[in-house]
């Protein structure tokens, strides 16, 4: 493995992580925040489900822009909204406030999250593809290990504003690294087809196109099942379970590891059995592992510890699930990869809102609805694999090129 593929995988790991790490820092003072600003729970949530609708309907904005500016400007851009979305969190003096500038820095870490995918799709197609896809989601699982451990410190010291004044930060370095670590990767040439037009007609193109949004409502729902963790976990474990926000993020993180050390096998597994191949097993596997923990926790088994080992099974597959459909639904959309991967994000995300939003009606203190939430989305997706990835058609996909020239 080369230096500079390494670097890039850390670089735009980093940057991915930036949006993310706004939200896993965040999660500890969830309650916090409701007792100061004398916010109900549903509010306190708004301002993450607020996070993610933003995060999720501007990668339709951000990825044209970056097909038809170049991949840097978009992600310059990006940084400066999150930036000062962050600041005027720091200094919501209300939950309404706090809303409205959770939206803004979720515009802001939209192009954190579309553009890295298509600076992946721009240098590798298939097996190397994945590899740099699973290097980079493992610089971007830093963040669901470190940032619930580093907003409990700071909340501690600081108190919930400071998380944001620490993202902030992170804002900052970012735009330290693109601008001294990142080459740009669409060059000119590439950019003279890109329109507002063709942007439309490229849209237009992907929802006619089976393949991808399969791969994408697949990963998708992966993707909503771990964000109704996230959304709902921190009053499951502390308030339910008694958990100490130390410890949640502790618990929080150990899912964390068991996804990002999986996926760094899906490269590999790639190469030896296909990606598609990968995709129905990693799919398979964690639909059994959820679909079980809800039948064990509906027989009244419904201790934290059988909830965590499940959980940690469970994220392991998923591990293998996001990489994988993320690179095959790109596979074929090398010219248009902003607007495929915007597409992509944002019907993922507008997914785990719908997800999310569900699973809150219901929730009722205990964890019972949030796993319910999580089976039901982890179910869906294997359904959706089994009825469009069959067997025939996978064996076809096994042989993926391992590399497309970038240069």
């Amino acid at each position: 493995m080369s230096s500079r593929f390494l670097r890039t995988a850390i670089v735009l790991g980093l940057l991915s992580a930036i949006g993310p790490f706004a939200i896993d820092m965040y999660l500890p003072a969830l309650p916090t925040i409701g007792a100061d600003l004398q916010a109900e729970t549903s509010a306190v949530q708004m301002s993450l489900l607020a996070f993610f609708i933003s995060m999720g309907l501007a990668q339709l904005f951000i990825g044209p822009l970056s097909d038809m500016m170049g991949r840097k400007l978009p992600l310059y851009g990006g940084l400066v909204l999150f930036a000062i979305g962050s600041i005027g969190c720091a200094l919501a003096g209300d939950i309404d406030t706090l809303v409205a500038f959770r939206f803004l820095q979720g515009i802001g870490a939209s192009a954190g999250m579309v553009i890295p995918r298509a600076i992946v799709r721009d240098l590798h197609t298939g097996v190397d593809a994945a590899r740099l896809m699973s290097l980079l989601m493992l610089v971007f699982s830093i963040s669901p290990i470190l940032a619930p451990l580093t907003g409990t410190a700071i909340i501690a010291f600081f108190g919930w504003r400071g998380v944001f004044w620490a993202v902030l930060i992170a804002a900052l370095i970012g735009m330290v690294l693109l601008a001294t670590s990142l080459k740009e990767t669409r060059p000119k040439s590439a950019r003279v087809e890109s329109s507002l037009g063709s942007a439309l007609a490229a849209y237009a193109f992907l929802l006619k196109d089976f393949n991808f949004l399969v791969l994408t409502f697949i990963g998708g729902l992966g993707l909503s099942s771990f964000l109704v963790y996230l959304a709902n976990s921190s009053f499951v474990l502390i308030d339910h379970y008694g958990l100490t926000p130390t410890q949640y993020s502790i618990a929080f993180s150990i899912n964390a590891v068991s996804f990002f050390s999986v996926s760094q096998l899906s490269g590999w597994l790639a190469g030896r059995f296909g990606l598609v191949r990968v995709v129905r097993m990693a799919v398979a596997g964690y639909a059994a592992a959820m679909t079980l923990l809800l039948l064990v926790m509906m027989a009244g088994f419904q201790s934290l510890p059988v909830m965590a080992i499940f959980l940690f099974v469970g994220y392991g597959f998923l591990g293998l699930v996001l990489p994988t459909t993320a690179v095959l639904a790109l596979e074929e959309h090398g010219e248009i990869a902003g607007t495929a991967s915007a597409l992509m994000g944002t019907l993922q995300f507008v997914a785990a809102a719908v997800a999310m939003g569900i699973a809150g009606a219901f929730f009722d203190g205990t964890a019972l609805p949030m796993i319910a939430g999580i089976a039901a989305c982890a179910i869906g997706a294997f359904l959706l694999t089994l009825l469009s990835l069959g067997r025939r058609r996978g064996a076809a996909a096994t042989e993926i090129p391992a590399e497309m020239p970038a240069e």
